[in-house]
């Protein structure tokens, strides 16, 4: 069993198209885990080998891989930088012990970076930042940093300072030993000490001291000693700097370009010689099953065995494959005990993931990230641990949907198509599939509009089956706003035996009352076996609607009077003339078109507030309130959902990423006149 110190556990995490895969591939290049140097762009790289992955030239999945690099073990997680995937980061940066946070030299900080920076810090996790393509056009180490320290929430040191850059970057200064190093030629990564620049100089100078002064502040004796000696051992800082990293009170910041394969080597040294292994890591906190008692397991060979599954995902070969990081103990056997599903697991081989292959592994210890195929009960977000010692850890929530698109098969295979969605949905938490009672859709719920295409496109590759999306029919209303008396009276005479119905009923409002039916009937001008038959047609006409065909709500009916004929009545005549009367009743009394609100938390920054507000009233919305948290300002909205069918892309182009909202069903309301005109217009088309 390798030793836990020597372990280390981390996800590469930042925006979308800051080179997070290339640099995974330079680093399992660099260890020599492959053998050759794949680029994204060409669609051979070890990270991503999904066919969508591959297509559309982004990460769409978390994937894993490991190395090894001068005695240390190390396990990757690579995760996706597009809003649309943002659950895989979530769920992998719940996991890891450290992250290493990817910007770069050109772009800089992107909204993307500011929201998975607060998603880290938030966990109080031990992170580095590297700044990535410092050999592209543009690129200018001074800004960016200038950018991370101004807009995440970090307290940057500089570890590595850049020699060059552009096309002239051609090495790095290590602050803490103050040597130079050059770039070796090759595309190994390694590096060759050479003299510190002279231009250089003076910014070594000033980083050391910010170093030193940032490492100083961590702890209450150093900080002592350096304020009445003005320095500290570099042995010092070494030690204090692990600390402060452990503790995610210092993140280092390192410079490389991950294409070129520049930098790597010492970045696989900084990993290993700063960022904490498990063991470094606090006790994991959980719950006894069945109790709100506390339990704790340390990271350590030598605990009872516990593990959190936080990836399931199919494999073409493999079937299902649980994916799990195992917090403490050494798992060995064939056998676990599922303590969220009370149930005993059995699993045929223990895998370790090297991109799209599964190594077959004897043991798994404390930091490493495994998993199993075929298990019968285990789904995402369960704890797995030794039936004698049950533990169960609170796993991250997933994100809750904010799209919805209206679902169909395109060649008419509609039960494969939701049988295949079905299956989809222990994948990917943020799936949702439901029916809408009203329109009679059924809706396929997801983070945003490219997360669906990819489920999609995915569902087409591996079932054959083609998805159909459309924006979903809006379940309009329709209710009344006066009062009226009307007789509805159904007479048919045909030879031999005719229909005979005569009710006369009062139709007032009853906001939000639903519907309800009084039977007022004094003697017996109506029978009692008749009266409910009025009722049932009154209803179905209620179903079917009046003004445009939608369902009319918030209706008191009283049944005051009738006839009827000893012959001809029957519950259908008295069915269709109550009918009749609703329908006569409800236009007398004033239809009136009612659409659905809803209520919206909208969380953005203090700058884009304004357009966000602005926006809002273009919609039709009515702003309900304002607050505010340390990071955010958060937005009260109710919002006819007509007007947010597509807000999720809309708010991600306004705050450049930034903004999140959630959103729920608030009440019913009167459609403005001239929009409800051309509702009732479109629906009379469509008949």
């Amino acid at each position: 069993m390798q030793d836990t110190n020597l372990v280390r556990n981390i996800a590469i995490v930042g925006h979308g198209n800051c080179g997070k895969t290339s640099l995974a591939e330079a680093m399992l290049y660099t260890a020599g885990k492959i053998s050759r140097l794949g680029k994204v762009d060409d669609g051979n790289s070890a990270m991503d080998y999904d066919d969508e992955e591959i297509s559309r030239k982004i990460s769409i999945n978390s994937s894993f891989h490991n190395y090894s690099w001068k005695k240390h073990d190390i396990y990757l997680i690579d995760t996706p930088g597009d809003d649309n995937f943002l659950n895989e980061t979530l769920f992998a940066t719940h996991v890891c012990d450290a992250a290493v946070f990817v910007t770069d030299a050109i772009l800089g900080v992107k909204g993307q970076t500011i929201k998975f920076a607060t998603m880290v810090a938030e966990r109080n996790l031990p992170s580095m930042i590297l700044i990535n393509k410092m050999d592209r056009e543009r690129a200018d180490f001074s800004r960016t940093l200038g950018e991370i320290r101004e807009s995440l929430p970090f307290k940057p040191v500089v570890m590595q300072i850049p020699i060059g850059a552009e096309e002239n970057f051609r090495g790095i200064v290590d602050v803490l030993s103050g040597k130079a190093y050059h770039f070796e030629d090759g595309s190994k990564g390694t590096l060759k000490e050479t003299a510190v620049p002279d231009d250089l100089a003076d910014e070594l100078t000033l980083y050391r001291e910010n170093l030193m002064e940032s490492v100083a502040e961590t702890d209450d004796d150093l900080i002592e000693k350096f304020l009445e000696e003005g320095e500290l051992t570099d042995e010092e800082i070494l030690d204090g700097l692990r600390a402060g990293i452990a503790k995610a009170l210092i993140t280092p910041v390192c410079v490389c370009s991950a294409l070129l394969n520049k930098g790597t080597a010492a970045f696989l040294d900084t990993i290993n010689l700063y960022l904490p292994s498990p063991a470094d890591r606090p006790a994991q906190i959980g719950t006894v099953p069945g109790s709100n008692e506390e339990a704790e397991r340390k990271p350590s060979v030598d605990a009872p065995f516990s593990a959190l599954v936080f990836k399931t995902m199919a494999d073409p070969y493999a079937g299902r494959l649980t994916i799990f990081k195992v917090w403490s103990g050494e798992l060995k056997g064939d056998s676990f005990f599922n303590a969220t599903k009370n149930t005993a697991e059995r699993f045929g081989q223990l895998y370790v993931l090297e991109g799209k292959e599964q190594k077959p592994v004897e043991s798994a210890g404390p930091g490493m990230i495994v998993a199993v195929a075929k298990l019968k009960e285990t789904t995402t977000g369960d704890t797995l641990c030794a039936a004698n010692a049950p533990i169960v850890y609170e796993a991250p929530e997933a994100l809750q949907p904010v799209i919805s698109f209206a679902v169909s098969a395109k060649k008419g295979d509609e039960e494969k198509l939701f049988s295949t969605i079905t299956k989809m949905l222990d994948e990917d938490l943020t799936l949702r599939l439901t029916r809408e009672q009203q329109t009679k859709q059924v809706l396929i719920s997801g983070i945003g509009k490219v997360h669906l295409e990819v489920v999609g496109s995915r569902i087409k590759k591996k079932f054959g089956v083609e998805m159909e999306l459309a924006l979903p029919k809006i379940p309009y209303m329709e209710t009344i706003r006066g009062s009226a008396r009307v007789q509805g009276k159904h007479k048919k005479q045909s030879g031999g035996r005719g229909q005979y119905g005569d009710c006369w009923v009062e139709i007032s409002p009853l906001p939000g009352g639903g519907y309800e039916f009084v039977d007022q009937i004094v003697g017996g001008v109506i029978p009692q076996q008749y009266r409910p038959a009025v009722d049932k047609g009154i209803q179905e006409a209620m179903e079917r609607g009046v003004l445009a065909g939608y369902p009319v709500i918030d209706v008191k009916i009283a049944l005051v009077d009738g006839s009827y004929h000893n012959v001809d009545s029957s519950e259908m005549a008295f069915k269709i003339a109550g009918s009749l009367a609703f329908k006569k009743g409800a236009q007398e009394a004033g239809l009136v078109l009612l659409e659905p609100y809803m209520n919206m938390v909208i969380k953005v920054g203090k700058d884009h507030v304004g357009d966000v507000m602005g926006d809002l009233n273009s919609r039709r919305g009515k702003v309900m309130g304002m607050d505010s948290d340390a990071k955010s300002e958060i937005i009260n909205a109710q919002v006819p959902m007509a007007e947010i069918q597509t807000y999720a892309t809309d708010l991600t182009s306004m705050t450049g990423g930034l903004g999140s909202f959630t959103v729920s069903f608030s009440h019913y309301e009167e459609v403005p006149a001239q929009i409800a005109e051309k509702i009732i217009a479109e629906r009379k088309n469509e008949e």
